[in-house]
This record gives structure tokens, sequence and C-alpha cells, in this order.
């Protein structure tokens, strides 16, 4: 059985307040039925990721942890297209009840708009 480590490191997270807000002040915004998706670029070449989900998304702390892994496993698999960007995710209330491969496919869509819009500018 391998030891592998497959979540995101320190350094590919959002970890302080001041790195939120300025995050969430970005020009860049997108929202579906799920979430909201707020983009900026940064000073690295990887991408990193911030997210938050609130009780209002769900009361249960089980499916807050499922949204939360839903989002982290869809950033991974698109970071190359997301390199050099500073993301928050922010989760709705329709997040909470959706299956998983109906957040994956919202996922997908928002990944490919921040990195189209953000390569524009």
């Amino acid at each position: 059985m391998s030891s592998a480590h497959y979540g995101l490191s320190r350094s590919r997270r959002l970890r302080t307040p001041a790195e939120f807000k300025a995050t969430l002040k970005s020009t860049w915004r997108g929202r579906d039925d799920f979430f909201g998706v707020y983009a900026i670029p940064n000073l690295f070449s990887y991408g990193r990721l911030g997210l938050i989900v609130s009780r209002k998304a769900s009361p249960r702390a089980v499916v807050r942890n499922r949204i939360k892994r839903q989002v982290r496993e869809t950033f991974r698999r698109y970071q190359e297209k997301l390199g050099g960007l500073d993301i928050v995710v922010v989760a709705s209330a329709k997040a909470g009840p959706a299956p998983a491969a109906v957040l994956r496919a919202s996922l997908q869509q928002l990944w490919d708009k921040v990195g189209q819009q953000c390569r524009k500018s």
C-alpha cells in the first residue's frame, strides 16, 4: 500500500485573510448556480486555491467537506491551465444538495472560463 499524499501543498493554497481579500476584490468573477469564482494573477508559476464553504451551503459539516473535496480534486486536474492565478471559490446554497457529478461539471466549466478570461487580460 502506497503512502502517496494527494492533498494540496501549503504553497498551492491561499492562507491569509489578506490573500483572500485581494482575490475577492478582483475584477474577474465567474458565477453559476453552484459556485462563485474570483481570480487574479499572482507572482508564481503555479495556481493557488482558496475555498469558502459556509453553513449557507449546508448546515452539515459532512456535506461542506464533500463540496471542498470536489473543488480541490477538479482544481488539481486543471492546475496546468490555471498556473499563475490566485483563485477563490465560494459555494452557494444550491451546492449542498447537488450530486458530485453536477458539481464537477459546473467546476470544469468555471475553470475553462477562468483560463480563457485570464489569458485574454
